[in-house]
């Protein structure tokens, strides 16, 4: 077995402060650190003030198909592929630079971002195990999460063709389509 390095905690310690810092639910910190659970508990504690939240994380592939948090999780994901493709890093570290750029691009747009660090994790792990992908709409040529079986010849984007009802409830929030 190989000696504990205090470097490689270091770092560890640093991507968990980070993580929690994003608001990361504490399975992400277990699978992407090679800290204890104890120790991300104390972690957490410290860092964020409270214990973690518990209960499952998001399983279902189904939320980031529907309308709004489709076009958010795109963005996110088109901002991490390249990010994967433009610079050698870890994943968590290539999945946190693009989530601070997506919630950058979100303050921007004066919109309240819709993924949280721990669905856009999982959508990347959902993107790796080719339970979801990019398909390039017909209409805008844009990349837009889509099921791995949708057919590309005919995809249109829920931007070039919103649902009917897209943003006409009060809370609607959603980007303009102006």
């Amino acid at each position: 077995m190989a000696a504990k390095s205090v470097l490689n905690e270091s770092r560890q310690i640093a991507r968990a402060v980070q993580l929690i810092e994003l608001g990361a639910r504490l399975q992400v910190l277990e699978s992407e650190t090679e800290l204890s659970y104890e120790r991300l508990l104390r972690l957490y504690k410290e860092v964020a003030g409270k214990s973690p939240s518990k209960g499952q994380l998001p399983f279902s592939t189904d939320w980031f198909l529907t309308w709004q948090p489709n076009i958010h999780a795109s963005l996110f994901l088109n901002i991490h592929q390249y990010l994967s493709k433009a610079r050698e890093m870890e994943d968590i570290d290539a999945v946190i630079k693009a989530f601070r750029l997506y919630c950058e691009q979100m303050k921007l747009a004066g919109v309240e971002p819709l993924l949280s660090i721990t669905r856009a994790w999982r959508l990347c792990k959902f993107t790796d195990n080719g339970m979801l992908t990019l398909t390039r709409c017909t209409q805008c040529g844009g990349h837009f999460v889509s099921e791995p079986f949708e057919n590309s010849r005919h995809y249109v984007c829920g931007l070039c063709q919103p649902p009917a009802r897209a943003g006409k409830g009060a809370g609607a929030g959603s980007l303009q389509l102006h």
